[in-house]
């Protein structure tokens, strides 16, 4: 019984070590603070570690462990606490490291896009990083979220819709950073 549990520890292990950014970057997007991103990933692994026989012997883990990391996500909102995608003060926080391939990383204004995606509700937030940050499809956006696909392409378009109506954010993608 030993061995089979040091099997499936070891293998977790991997699983947490191989897919811990790209986690980690979609919690820091729901969620908007990087302390608050950490906490809900280290939950959800929590959870997921409890159940780790069935999740690895699942057809897609990261799907399953997304889900998981949505759900938490959605009951700490419907709890009403307040989330702030960037603190007041962050003189004494240390910056996120991005990969060398996230674009949103190499844009100038990263942080006009992060506040831009404040303004969003969670739903909305949910759905237009699930589809467009992380690339998933409506259907896997749709099984993550827990809804309709009919529900994912309506929040999406309500989100994206609403980030092309702030102000200068549209024109600063397409001219792909600030003139100056």
């Amino acid at each position: 019984m030993g061995d089979r549990k040091a099997a499936r520890d070891s293998e977790f292990q991997s699983f947490v070590i191989g897919r811990w950014p790209r986690l980690l970057r979609t919690a820091f997007l729901l969620t908007g603070e990087q302390h608050a991103a950490e906490d809900l990933v280290q939950s959800t692994l929590e959870q997921v570690y409890v159940a780790w026989r069935r999740v690895g012997s699942a057809d897609d883990p990261e799907a399953y462990v997304r889900r998981v990391m949505i759900n938490a996500h959605a009951r700490k909102y419907r709890r009403r606490l307040r989330e702030f995608l960037a603190p007041k003060d962050d003189s004494g926080l240390a910056r996120e490291v991005a990969d060398t391939g996230d674009r949103i990383a190499q844009a100038e204004d990263r942080d006009a896009l992060l506040s831009a995606l404040a303004q969003l509700p969670p739903r909305q937030r949910e759905a237009v990083v699930l589809r467009y940050w992380e690339d998933l499809t409506e259907t896997q956006t749709a099984e993550a979220m827990g809804c309709s696909v009919g529900a994912v392409k309506s929040n999406a378009a309500k989100g994206i819709a609403k980030l092309r109506a702030i102000p200068g954010l549209a024109e600063m993608v397409t001219q792909g950073g600030r003139s100056r």
